[in-house]
């Protein structure tokens, strides 16, 4: 069963095809406001109409709103097998969430000149540094790779449906925060693409930037590692199933 399904479900919906519609229609909401608002061209319409105090508002209000609804429509959806649960995979999966720990955690704690409000920091040689010198996309690569792990282990329709509308949402979100950018901050922006890669760990190959390891052994690798232990901890008492058996 999904991890937070529960046989309510079958007793509010004995018609599968409705939860299963709900679900389809939250990740269709919550995805197409990111994927058709938040990055693209529409943004600055709104922005024009709204200001952007009024835009960002209305937008984390509508975020948060689908998400709320994507939850629900996911916990009350029937449990339709796909290609099942690969009990096997899960101690390797389990491993490289550690990845998507670290990614979240240095782009929370770590100045972003992606973010809102962060274009102040293009003009700091400090931009590029970090975590950034990997991708300059970090929360959105480790939302993908959670998402991706976690459907890779749950092999049902709904987790089909959650997990990889959130991964294509945010892999296709780091092309339209770049757009978007680049729009915003042309020629800031464009020295900043020259020496980081959304793709991680491309312009280290290229050689526009270097990978330097004393730049992420600090308090926020201590944090990530923390985070990841906690949440391994308690993922069964929290989510109803064990990240390892």
């Amino acid at each position: 069963m999904n991890p937070i399904n529960t046989l309510a479900a079958d007793t509010l919906y004995p018609d599968p095809e409705i939860p299963m519609t709900a679900l389809i229609l939250a990740s269709l909401f919550f995805t197409g406001i990111h994927i058709g608002i938040s990055g693209t061209r529409w943004r600055d319409v709104c922005i024009r109409h709204l200001g952007a105090t009024g835009f960002r508002a209305g937008f984390s209000l509508l975020s948060l709103l689908g998400l709320i609804w994507l939850i629900k429509a996911y916990a009350q959806a029937p449990y339709l097998e796909t290609w099942g649960q690969w009990l096997a995979f899960k101690p390797v999966v389990a491993a490289l969430m550690l990845v998507a720990f670290i990614l979240l955690t240095f782009s929370i704690t770590t100045p972003n000149p992606a973010a809102v409000g962060g274009e102040r920091w293009l003009s700091q040689g400090a931009a590029a540094q970090g975590v950034y010198r990997i991708t300059r996309h970090p929360m959105l690569w480790a939302t993908s790779l959670w998402a991706l792990l976690h459907l890779l282990v749950n092999g049902d329709a709904g987790s089909l449906i959650l997990f990889g509308s959130l991964s294509v949402m945010t892999l296709m979100g780091t092309r339209s925060i770049d757009a978007k950018r680049r729009r915003a901050e042309p020629a800031a922006w464009a020295a900043y693409e020259a020496v980081t890669s959304n793709i991680p760990f491309q312009a280290i190959r290229e050689g526009r930037n270097s990978f330097q390891w004393r730049e992420l052994l600090n308090w926020r690798l201590a944090v990530a590692i923390f985070m990841y232990l906690a949440v391994m901890h308690f993922h069964a008492r929290w989510f109803g199933v064990s990240p390892l058996f």
